[in-house]
């Protein structure tokens, strides 16, 4: 893919973000774990896989009316908490685990598709609705109606500013980081994105080392350059951070970065026959 099918309006993005700013210091309302059920249905239908990409077995989550209702449960709870008044690694977790939540319950709502692409939004007036279902509003959070772009673009990357946001989310998607098969937390944030981070750098659908010598990487890095220092050099150090030795060594002579590619087709469990 060369270019991206999120393009947020910069002036909704401002707006949602100042919307949802945090409250430095402050603290969620206490509760007994609200999170564990959907850790439970993770578990259950995330898989490891051999190549390195977990896979989410969405024919036996539909199959299953109960751990339907389930997941729905939980978006429902979730859009009951108040993220603004979460402390920074609170609010980050509540805003990936509920983008994730939602995009599972849109492709086991709609499950057989082959790509999440495949799945539209209900907005003919807009024309970049077409491209998938990320425009399309499906929650209501302190009184806003948001989409997953929304969430994303809106909320998640201008409030948070971190470039490790990218691998939070999943978008259902082969070339996707991986989603975890437990909830994002805070007290784990830290380690986890950047477990994320090195999973995805190392694997051949975050950076390859092309015969030449230059580099494939995702079109995530090309899509959202911005988020990663706002150039190739950005990139490359970024890369270098959560690299392994191997690929830390050959991007220490800065090769070029000759194309980026992304593959779109679901990231769906295939049982071992």
């Amino acid at each position: 893919m060369n270019s991206s099918p999120f393009m947020p309006d910069r002036r909704h993005v401002l707006g949602l973000a100042v919307a949802f700013c945090l409250a430095p210091g402050s603290a969620a309302v206490a509760q007994t774990d609200p999170d564990a059920p959907y850790d439970g249905l993770l578990k259950r239908y995330v898989k490891p896989s051999p190549d390195g990409v977990t896979r989410v077995d969405y024919a036996a989550w539909r199959a299953n009316a109960a751990d339907r209702a389930a997941l729905d449960a939980y978006i429902a709870e979730m859009a009951q908490r108040r993220p603004s008044s979460m402390a920074r690694g609170d609010a980050m977790a509540y805003w990936g685990n509920l983008y994730n939540a939602i995009t599972l319950k849109v492709i086991i709502d709609r499950y057989p598709v082959a790509s999440i692409r495949d799945i539209k939004s209900d907005s003919w007036l807009d024309p970049k609705a077409y491209t998938g279902p990320w425009r399309q509003p499906r929650v209501t959070v302190e009184g806003r109606r948001l989409s997953l772009d929304d969430i994303e673009h809106a909320v998640m990357r201008p409030t948070f500013k971190d470039p490790r946001v990218h691998y939070i989310v999943n978008c259902a998607s082969y070339g996707c980081p991986n989603l975890m098969n437990r909830a994002w937390r805070a007290a784990t944030l830290e380690a986890d994105l950047d477990a994320g981070a090195r999973a995805f750098i190392n694997h051949p659908r975050g950076v390859t080392i092309l015969p030449s010598g230059a580099l494939k990487v995702s079109s995530i890095y090309k899509w959202f350059i911005e988020d990663f220092g706002g150039n190739d050099a950005g990139l490359i150090a970024h890369f270098q951070t959560y690299a392994e030795p191997a690929l830390k060594r050959h991007l220490s002579k800065s090769p070029r970065i000759a194309e980026d590619d992304y593959d779109w087709s679901l990231n769906r469990f295939r049982p071992i026959s």
